[in-house]
């Protein structure tokens, strides 16, 4: 999720609370139009006139979006069960069966690590994008996990890392809480794999900390995501950047103001499936399961709107241009070839900036193609990291 993402969550939250507002009006009408006067009683009363009238159309319409208002999903899930591919593979699971620690920072966050895996194997780091959390990476824990030692974390006010007392949700932060967890392999050489914000938080650390880079660090995987603002590489990149000020950046200030009101509003979409066809659109290119546009879906429900507001400010001031030239390991960017959040133009760049990188794209993938082709990105890892650690 990057900063354009703004305008999509308030356009469904919106229209979520729209359908909301257009039953109460139509219910409002028809009950409004049910009070008559009776001559006999000399009052008025409570007598509905149900048939193919007026007022019935109007309680029936209500009722209609009522229903699709807290149940609209039921009916969108099992229409993308029925054009999804089916499988019988695992589905998706948010399951944190690892052995779990917990990583003070010296501004009050706690992050939480999971290790799975090897205990004493080749050290996998992976950072998740924003506005999911770690168990982004259930397959990668599944299907990696019998050759190395894999390491994964929450980021910090997502999921179980606890929020900075000074709301300083910068990549330079991240940065330094992704230098601190690799401190946990013990001196190992460790491959850092990130995805979307991930891969811009371990640019920001290439930038920070460039002695790592083939001491502590020995490669770099660097999965759907850019080198700069990714206002500036996604689809519709002119709009949007004449947008950022005006439109995108206020968005952003009131998610944090009205943060409540905006998690209410995600789970009306969640609700009534408008969050699934968003997800589907931007995530996914035709080959993934319903489970996984569902599993992506619920992220929505339990993050904090003014954590997720506060990441992209950080975005924007995000630029990894002049570091992508001094970067001398092994770098391996997997692209989505049809991916409309961070484009395949800005992982082409970032190939053609990294002296050591190659390129590996994933197709037809969009910003989740790593989940959508959970076993090919595990064979890229896999080979790629065991080419570096040997």
């Amino acid at each position: 999720m990057i900063p354009t993402a703004i305008i999509a969550i308030w356009f469904s939250g919106l229209f979520s609370l729209g359908i909301i507002g257009g039953a109460v009006y139509l219910l409002r009408e028809w009950y409004r139009n049910s009070w008559v006067y009776d001559a006999v009683l000399d009052q008025t009363v409570f007598n509905p006139d149900f048939g193919l009238n007026a007022p019935t159309a109007l309680l029936v319409s209500g009722l209609l979006l009522l229903l699709w208002a807290v149940a609209g999903g039921l009916i969108v899930r099992l229409f993308l069960r029925l054009i999804s591919r089916s499988s019988t593979e695992n589905p998706p699971t948010g399951a944190r069966d690892g052995r779990i620690q917990k990583l003070p920072r010296p501004d009050g966050t706690e992050l939480q690590v999971e290790h799975y895996g090897l205990a004493t194997g080749p050290v996998l780091i992976f950072t998740h994008g924003w506005g999911t959390d770690s168990t982004e990476w259930y397959a990668a824990k599944r299907d990696l996990r019998d050759r190395f030692h894999l390491i994964v974390w929450d980021l910090p006010g997502i999921a179980e890392s606890t929020r900075p007392n000074n709301h300083d949700y910068s990549l330079e932060k991240f940065a330094s809480d992704l230098n601190a967890v690799v401190g946990l392999a013990d001196g190992q050489p460790v491959i850092l794999v990130g995805h979307s914000i991930g891969g811009m938080v371990t640019l920001t650390f290439c930038r920070l900390f460039p002695e790592a880079l083939g001491t502590r660090v020995a490669g770099l995987v660097l999965v759907h995501t850019t080198y700069t603002n990714p206002v500036r590489t996604t689809t519709l990149a002119a709009l949007n950047t004449a947008l950022e000020r005006p439109v995108i950046v206020p968005l952003l200030h009131l998610m944090i103001w009205l943060s409540p009101l905006v998690w209410a509003m995600n789970w009306l979409s969640y609700l009534n499936g408008s969050s699934h066809l968003s997800t589907k659109l931007s995530g996914f290119a035709g080959t993934e399961t319903w489970q996984q546009i569902d599993f992506a879906s619920r992220y929505g429900l339990y993050i904090s709107p003014a954590v997720l507001a506060r990441g992209m400010f950080g975005m924007l001031r995000y630029d990894a241009t002049a570091t992508l030239k001094t970067i001398r390991i092994p770098a391996l960017v997997v692209a989505a070839n049809r991916d409309p959040v961070c484009k395949p133009e800005a992982s082409a760049r970032i190939s053609q900036d990294v002296p050591t990188a190659q390129s590996s794209p994933l197709a037809p993938a969009k910003h989740m193609g790593f989940m959508e082709h959970h076993t090919q990105f595990a064979e890229l890892v896999g080979d790629f990291a065991a080419s570096c650690l040997r």
